[in-house]
């Protein structure tokens, strides 16, 4: 909305809000959702949606970032396309188990996304509604950083049981995050947990050392009565899954995603 001034006042969706459910055959939506980009969102989501699935869950995966889409690298599906199936809709790409689509399975990397607001939202109903997505027990949305026209085109659209709040330590971080938290209460969106990833590194002696500052992630969760569900290392193993396409999370045994999991599980009633 623009002001007499010429300044541009914020949308009010207080209240506003009509929903919808274009993906009906998810029994649980989980939206992972930051305010600034660059805090390890993306990498989390994917991890997280390979350990529910090591956990005997049908996952699905969206990647609701239309213009900084990720998801197919970190998942190994870089230059997969898609295929029509049943109804004339897309089938999603099947991956360590996980249905995946994204607008990176439509275009090449290197091509920009140069839409206005009207298309993103068209782009996206039909990642939902044009999809085969069968039965599942949870889908994963990664939405992009921010506040703005994607988060609420999948408000209108998706009935979203839980968001997760991803931030790094600093407080320039967590002041977005801040306006997230806004966001999804006056649309009466449950927040369940905040993660505080890239939190630490630890050396080879065993010692822990905080390289963006200590505790923003708790002492936001704390702020607004969110479950805290811990801090995730700053670790080259986890890049380098992702840059190889293959999370970190297929690792056997005890990793941090397979506890983070564990505790959406017990959140979403899984």
């Amino acid at each position: 909305m623009i002001s007499a001034s010429g300044v541009s006042e914020p949308i009010s969706i207080r209240g506003s809000v009509q929903k919808r459910n274009l993906i009906p055959s998810a029994k649980k939506v989980l939206a992972v959702a930051s305010g600034k980009g660059g805090v390890g969102k993306s990498s989390l989501a994917v991890n997280l949606a390979v350990a529910l699935g090591k956990q005997g869950k049908k996952v699905g995966l969206l990647d609701a970032d239309i213009y900084g889409p990720s998801v197919t690298h970190m998942m190994g599906l870089a230059g997969v396309g898609l295929t029509v199936g049943e109804n004339d809709k897309m089938n999603p790409v099947v991956q360590f188990g996980i249905k995946t689509i994204s607008v990176g399975n439509l275009v090449p990397a290197e091509q920009a996304m140069i839409w206005r607001g009207p298309m993103v939202h068209q782009l996206l109903q039909q990642l939902m509604s044009d999809v085969n997505w069968g039965e599942l027990d949870v889908l994963v949305l990664d939405l992009p950083p921010g506040t703005g026209d994607v988060h609420l085109t999948m408000i209108q659209t998706l009935q979203v049981d839980g968001v997760l709040l991803v931030t790094t330590p600093q407080s320039i971080a967590v002041n977005d995050v801040r306006k997230c938290v806004d966001m999804f209460r006056k649309v009466n969106i449950p927040l369940i947990g905040v993660v505080e990833n890239l939190a630490y590194f630890e050396c080879e002696h065993g010692s822990k050392y905080y390289p963006f500052g200590k505790e923003g992630g708790r002492r936001l969760a704390e702020e607004f009565n969110i479950p805290f569900f811990g801090e995730l290392a700053l670790m080259s193993e986890i890049m380098e899954g992702a840059e190889a396409g293959k999370p970190y999370a297929l690792r056997d045994g005890v990793n941090p995603f397979a506890t983070l999991s564990e505790k959406i599980i017990e959140s979403l009633n899984l």
